[in-house]
């Protein structure tokens, strides 16, 4: 029978971590850049630059990150969700280890929604000053719907994911006594003995880097083509 002590479990990898924490401060400065306006929607564009360039990197590492990065370990059938929502979790299933059914939707949500965010602030017009990089190849009726859709629907959305995010934390730590902030920041989660971990050595660290450097570049490349 598995030790139920708990001991610290390598859950998050750095490549993971980094790409959290990355994320967030580039979502702020592009929220913030964004309501600035003016001179600062170049560096509204740069931050959305780095987005999809972030995004594209979880994409690649959602397949060949650490065992809790990778989406086949958060992809969850309807009849497990239920189960979890009931507390009916089976004997290693480890629903709470990396992100569980519930907190699954969150991430796979907001990781569609800012993937759009991305795709029509790459053609947005705003008929002012700015253009996406790739506006010249969408008609002006797409621009213009993906602008408003961009500033509007889209904004409001990514406000309302982030602070149901913030808001579950909050509610883990407040309720359930469960800080989900710390293992983000270290890696390691308190789990029972005999719980897998997450690989994550220099050998993961310098494919990361390789898959980052990768993504950078199809980024800057598709960005150019706009002229």
């Amino acid at each position: 029978m598995p030790d139920p002590t708990p001991w610290p479990v390598r859950v998050w990898d750095l490549p993971t971590r980094l790409f959290h924490w990355l994320l967030a401060l580039t979502i702020v400065g592009s929220v913030t850049s964004a309501q600035i306006g003016g001179g600062a929607m170049v560096w509204h564009f740069r931050f959305g630059f780095v987005v999809f360039t972030l995004l594209a990197f979880r994409l690649l590492w959602g397949v060949v990150g650490g065992r809790w990065s990778r989406f086949a370990s958060f992809i969850y059938a309807p009849g497990t969700v239920l189960r979890y929502l009931r507390g009916q979790g089976q004997p290693g299933e480890h629903l709470d280890v990396g992100h569980n059914p519930v907190g699954s939707f969150s991430v796979f949500a907001l990781l569609a929604l800012l993937a759009v965010q991305v795709g029509t602030g790459l053609v947005a017009d705003d008929e002012i000053a700015n253009l996406g990089p790739l506006n010249r190849f969408v008609s002006t009726a797409t621009a213009l719907k993906a602008t408003s859709w961009h500033k509007h629907w889209g904004s409001s959305l990514v406000y309302i994911l982030v602070a149901l995010h913030i808001g579950a934390i909050v509610f883990y730590l407040w309720r359930k006594q469960i800080n989900l902030v710390r293992p983000m920041l270290v890696g390691d989660k308190p789990l029972p003995a005999g719980t897998p971990a997450s690989a994550d050595g220099w050998p993961q660290r310098v494919l990361a880097l390789a898959v980052l450097l990768l993504c950078a570049g199809a980024v800057t490349w598709v960005v150019r083509l706009g002229g």
